[in-house]
């Protein structure tokens, strides 16, 4: 079954995404053929992250878990009736995005988990902690009097919105590799090929060649800013090209709907564009906030295929994690150093408007 023939035969009814926007596709488990499944969440945006699941002769093996419980449940329950005939053995998490993770505590203790050891020890650095600190800052922000801090915490504050975490366990994977590993699931081989840092310092992504299909993980975002928070840029073209040079024809993405090689190529094509960009920018003194602004309002960019993607104001992490790399610094971000990036997203979020999710960036947006 191809990306095009791929269907939802669970969907959750869901009438608009977690953002209020009008769904893209169907929210729920699409069945991709060969015993290969795609739980897939509309239209890609914050959390708003896909899942797989790999059946073999009586075992399966599930790729990530989701952002909170409510979400991550909601999922197991409708692959139940696929757990009944090939019980779950196997979990892989694609690398150390809650969202891809924070679900794991709802997985059997017996079911073995699995990720990159460079993206255990990124897992240590995400706890739930975390986003419950950044929407309480977002409340206390938009009580501030000023239009321009209050419009920052609105921006924090809908990012958490349609998420529950305070409820998440901190439970990473207990078992990693680095590079390249085969495993077998129910008699059917599977490859985990290791491609961070990326997108985060150990991005995996998971290929089944009986069913020519990747499952991509964050590498790949489709109809949805792809955002870097490690890179460098280089190493996430790589893993595109080799995503190209695989023999697949249904892809997974991390964020967004199923595609082809066609959707990888749209995705290399915004790293090339943002790279170039960003580098003829820091070349020339132009401060990183400033460069992302000029990027996202230049006509030029206006006029490419991702132009109108989702969440367009990720080009703010992107160019500082770009110029960062360009001054030649590797390395987690401290804390402060992020909110402060955070904050500069939530303003250029509000420059644009017109773009979506619609609910992030407009303060009167009801929340």
């Amino acid at each position: 079954m191809s990306a095009q023939t791929a269907k939802c035969i669970a969907p959750t009814g869901a009438k608009r995404t977690r953002f209020r926007e009008t769904p893209m596709y169907e929210e729920g488990l699409w069945d991709l053929g060969n015993g290969l499944y795609a739980w897939m969440v509309p239209n890609g945006s914050w959390g708003e992250s896909n899942a797989g699941l790999v059946t073999g002769d009586g075992e399966s093996l599930l790729i990530d878990t989701l952002w909170d419980l409510r979400y991550t449940q909601s999922m197991l329950d409708a692959m139940a009736p696929v757990f009944r005939r090939a019980p779950l053995t196997t979990l892989v998490n694609t690398h150390a995005d809650g969202d891809h993770f924070w679900g794991n505590q709802l997985v059997d203790d017996h079911v073995v988990s699995i990720t990159s050891e460079a993206a255990r020890t990124e897992m240590d650095l995400h706890k739930p902690s975390s986003m419950l600190a950044f929407g309480r800052l977002g409340a206390t922000l938009q009580a501030v009097p000023f239009k321009k801090v209050s419009k920052v915490g609105h921006w924090f504050s809908a990012m958490c919105l349609p998420y529950e975490f305070d409820e998440v366990i901190h439970t990473p994977a207990t078992t990693t590799f680095s590079g390249s590993e085969w495993r077998e699931v129910g008699g059917r081989r599977l490859q985990l090929i290791e491609v961070g840092p990326a997108h985060t310092t150990g991005d995996l992504m998971v290929y089944v060649p009986d069913a020519r299909t990747l499952f991509a993980g964050d590498i790949l975002f489709v109809g949805s800013t792809p955002v870097m928070w490690a890179g460098p840029v280089e190493n996430w073209l790589t893993a595109l090209d080799l995503i190209l040079d695989l023999d697949a024809e249904t892809i997974v993405p991390g964020h967004g709907p199923v595609t082809d090689k066609s959707g990888v190529r749209t995705v290399k094509a915004y790293w090339e564009y943002t790279g170039g960009a960003a580098r003829t920018l820091f070349d020339r003194g132009i401060p990183e906030q400033e460069a992302a602004h000029r990027i996202l309002q230049s006509a030029d960019f206006r006029k490419q295929p991702f132009a109108d993607w989702d969440s367009p104001e990720r080009m703010m992490t992107n160019v500082h994690v770009l110029f960062r790399h360009f001054k030649g610094k590797t390395g987690h971000m401290s804390v402060p150093a992020k909110v402060n990036m955070m904050r500069k997203q939530a303003i250029l979020a509000n420059a644009f408007p017109d773009a979506k999710p619609t609910m992030m960036r407009l303060e009167d947006a009801s929340l």
